[in-house]
């Protein structure tokens, strides 16, 4: 079978797609992923045929797309949240189609167009526990167990230090992060008896200046193998930084900017896996409050296991691509 994935072309919007892209592949399927350059590079390590489908940059249109099913004849299209162009191509190429989630789902007006409820069925990365309710009610759901992707590999030297310490990790994602908010967190942090691990994204590691000396600072570390060890996390509430933290049970401050960011920190917060502190209430005492608190309190801690209990029990990425085939016929 042939599948085809088109996705928006950002970490945040791809990675989430590649564990079931991989195990398709695994699985005998021949794969191909329509999305633009900036993110070929680890899927082509992967063996995943990225292409830039037209001129497409970022963002992916029905007319990007239409040529490129012409040309490689799908089974199936696996297309993502934020691509509805591609879905509305797969349509109207009488290829079936699976939407394929980055998270909770959006709520409308952060800039993307939410997907039509009921369509094709939704393969649904979110923990039912905080996925919306009306989307579980409505949505023709395949869940699929959230498995961290991080891409490139890990920089020269990199290996997670652990000390008597706790380990907190710091990161406001690619897009919403600041030099000020950064070193605004990264005071309170080091106020405390703990080991702060920062990873800066796009804003470089020497706008921060002199940090304590027990806070480390890189570009960008290898989430996935970082996290397993974190006592907390503190981000900016994007849908991957979420969802990692949550599958290995570490408890979260969230210090949400935009996007889908309030509502991933109002659900972390509802289910008792974290605390928020809004753009107007971030000071270097806030954050040192709330995450001695998350430190001390194990409630939260407890709460973050439960939903890594509920994320372990979804299915494998390896056991939904073998159900693969069963929607391509249903079209």
């Amino acid at each position: 079978m042939r599948v085809l994935f088109a996705a928006l072309a950002s970490a945040g919007h791809t990675h989430p797609m590649v564990p079931l892209a991989i195990a398709a592949r695994d699985a005998g399927h021949e794969v191909h992923f329509a999305v633009g350059e900036e993110v070929h590079a680890p899927l082509a390590a992967h063996g995943l045929r990225p292409f830039r489908p037209a001129d497409a940059f970022y963002e992916l249109y029905a007319e990007d797309l239409e040529p490129e099913l012409a040309r490689l004849r799908p089974d199936l299209v696996v297309h993502g949240w934020g691509v509805p162009g591609a879905a509305t191509a797969a349509r109207r190429a009488g290829v079936p189609g699976l939407w394929h989630g980055f998270g909770r789902l959006f709520p409308a007006g952060i800039g993307l167009e939410r997907p039509a409820v009921p369509g094709p069925p939704h393969v649904d990365i979110c923990p039912p526990s905080l996925q919306d309710p009306d989307f579980l009610a409505a949505a023709d759901r395949l869940e699929l167990r959230p498995v961290p992707f991080t891409g490139p590999p890990a920089p020269p030297g990199w290996h997670v230090r652990r000390t008597s310490r706790p380990l907190v990790y710091l990161t406001l994602g690619t897009a919403f992060g600041t030099a000020e908010l950064l070193t605004t967190a990264v005071k309170g942090l080091a106020a405390l008896d703990a080991h702060v691990v920062v990873a800066t994204g796009r804003v470089r590691p020497g706008d921060l200046g002199d940090v304590p000396d027990n806070v480390t600072v890189h570009a960008w570390v290898p989430q996935a193998d970082l996290l397993p060890h974190v006592d907390v996390v503190v981000h900016h509430g994007g849908s991957g930084t979420t969802l990692g933290a949550l599958a290995v049970g570490a408890p979260q401050l969230l210090l949400p900017r935009g996007a889908d960011q309030f509502a991933n920190a109002d659900a972390v917060r509802a289910a008792g896996a974290g605390l928020r502190l809004l753009p107007d209430e971030v000071t270097p005492e806030g954050v040192a409050e709330h995450v001695r608190t998350l430190l001390r309190d194990g409630g939260h801690a407890d709460a973050a296991r439960a939903v890594a209990e509920e994320i372990a029990r979804m299915p494998s990425p390896d056991e939904v691509a073998r159900r693969l085939p069963e929607h391509a016929e249903r079209g």
